[in-house]
């Protein structure tokens, strides 16, 4: 097989994760997939024995790529992506496919794209590459030319925005840690028919890496699989804030070892992750709740 093919052969194992960054980051299909060739046209042109990480050295491209096209964006003081992002048409208009757009943008969450419209290039750079793919401030320091405190401050700035920008009312939260409780007794009780009942038939379980180390499946999902995966289980679990959500935690001997964030609409749960990578437990805000 000829070098080139070779490396574009590894370049496409990478091209799921690099697409999940840029969209994270730019909020646009279109735009990502541009950032995504680009990061592809850099590495065609470098010599590949030189680099010895290529999914970081890849991560890290793509980031500073990103990092450009919002810099860019913001100096021509375009439109904020997020007015685009609840119109259908808006896609189609630039060719990409309608379909495509909307299911990363479920995976994402529209409200948290619109949120992260507001900050500021290099804060949404670091809040993204940390909080959302555990990149570790060192490494994202040189991308934005600060020191590893400076880019560290800078995610901790955008994730306080997140936060208070999808704080939700008391009636709100009151419920959903309603929904979490009742759902975390079904599971301990095995009782599989009341798990159904509280999941939305598309929702989708994620794993971290870390969980993932520990036996868990890196995605789950569908009603009926993440039922049977929690069915029986989550016996030592508890209720808990997680960064002032509802959400839940295993923390045998009072250490947080896996943190359960729950993604609720009306009654029904739409998705459930798991982070257990103790890095991004120590950043978390959690308050354990006693049942």
């Amino acid at each position: 097989m000829a070098d080139h093919d070779w490396l574009a052969e590894r370049f496409e194992t990478h091209r799921t994760h690099l697409r999940a960054v840029a969209y994270r980051m730019l909020g646009s299909v279109s735009e990502a997939d541009d950032a995504v060739q680009d990061s592809w046209l850099r590495l065609s042109g470098s010599d590949p024995s030189d680099i010895e990480n290529l999914g970081g050295w890849l991560t890290t491209v793509v980031a500073r790529v990103c990092l450009d096209m919002l810099r860019a964006r913001t100096s021509r003081r375009e439109e904020p992506l997020g007015s685009h992002l609840l119109d259908p048409d808006a896609s189609r208009a630039d060719g990409v496919d309608p379909e495509q757009e909307a299911l990363l943008a479920d995976a994402v969450g529209i409200a948290l794209l619109v949120v992260l419209d507001t900050l500021a290039p290099a804060e949404r750079l670091a809040f993204v590459l940390h909080d959302m793919f555990a990149v570790p401030f060192d490494e994202i320091a040189p991308i934005v030319g600060r020191s590893s405190n400076a880019a560290k401050q800078l995610a901790s700035r955008a994730r306080r925005r997140v936060q208070q920008a999808t704080t939700l009312p008391a009636t709100d939260l009151t419920r959903q840690r309603d929904v979490v409780g009742a759902f975390l007794a079904a599971s301990r009780e095995g009782n599989f028919d009341g798990l159904i009942a509280m999941l939305d038939p598309d929702v989708v379980l994620r794993a971290d890496d870390a969980a993932v180390r520990m036996g868990a499946s890196a995605e789950v999902r569908g009603a009926g699989g993440v039922a049977g995966t929690f069915s029986g289980r989550a016996r030592a679990a508890q209720r808990a804030l997680v960064d002032g959500a509802a959400g839940a935690v295993w923390a045998p001997g009072g250490k947080p070892r896996v943190v359960f964030g729950f993604t609720i609409e009306g009654e029904k749960i739409v998705a459930i992750d798991m982070l257990a990578d103790a890095t991004r437990l120590s950043e978390l805000d959690l308050t354990i709740l006693r049942d």
